[in-house]
């Protein structure tokens, strides 16, 4: 599968013109390294805005859900280093999830994301499911200029649990119920004229999707894993 384990971290986010840099050295120097030395995390990924609303998308992949809900991450979130409770101040318009993974497909990781983010009823969650997870993905997997995709459903309870991290940030954060990632391993033009075919609102609709998504295209920036952390300069 594409995609490390069964649980994720999805984030969207802006930061404050003047924070961007410290954002950046934090964010690959401490924040990044720290997550991935929490047990059962498997990697971490950021990506910086093509064509979206928010700026950053950052993506962690745990081996399981109940990773999410561990006490090891929970006491990072509710024990925030200095520098963290700094950096979290210059972000803006924060969109979080903990989410298991519904499905995963492809043969490796690409440059490009596509992003959706969005609601399914509850009475057409099932249909939902069975469209993108047995249909969708696949047929767009089979392309040949996506290297993965991938189908996310938040825990909405245990993303709505308010640490001490969130409140450093001082906004509250929205929780996209349901997360739909593509990731492309061609040029722009063709992955990004795929993923407007394949995953339009009136096709996301004809499966149960409520309303336009919020959709953006972005370019990997770092990486993380925990070989990275046991490397002779990652200590």
């Amino acid at each position: 599968m594409s995609l490390l384990g069964q649980g994720a971290v999805a984030i969207w986010h802006d930061i404050v013109p003047q924070g961007r840099q410290d954002f950046y050295a934090w964010h690959g120097q401490e924040h990044m390294p720290e997550r991935i030395g929490i047990p059962g995390f498997l990697r971490g990924r950021r990506y910086f805005a093509v064509r979206a609303g928010l700026e950053y998308f950052n993506l962690y992949e745990a081996s399981a859900p109940e990773i999410l809900a561990s006490p090891d991450y929970l006491q990072r979130l509710n024990d925030p280093t200095p520098w963290t409770r700094s950096a979290v101040k210059q972000f803006r318009h924060v969109s979080r999830s903990i989410c298991r993974v519904a499905t995963t497909a492809g043969a490796g990781q690409g440059g490009l994301i596509a992003t959706w983010r969005y609601d399914v009823s509850d009475d057409r969650s099932d249909e939902h499911l069975a469209a993108v997870s047995g249909r969708i993905l696949p047929e767009i997997v089979a392309s040949g200029i996506v290297a993965g995709a991938h189908l996310l459903v938040a825990d909405t309870q245990l993303s709505a649990i308010d640490t001490a991290e969130r409140q450093a940030r001082g906004e509250p954060n929205t929780i996209p119920r349901w997360i739909l990632l593509v990731e492309g391993w061609s040029d722009a033009a063709s992955f990004t004229q795929l993923c407007q075919t394949s995953l339009s609102d009136q096709v996301l609709a004809s499966t149960g999707a409520a309303g336009p998504a919020d959709t953006g295209l972005y370019q990997l920036q770092a990486t993380i894993t925990p070989a990275d952390l046991n490397s002779p300069d990652g200590g």
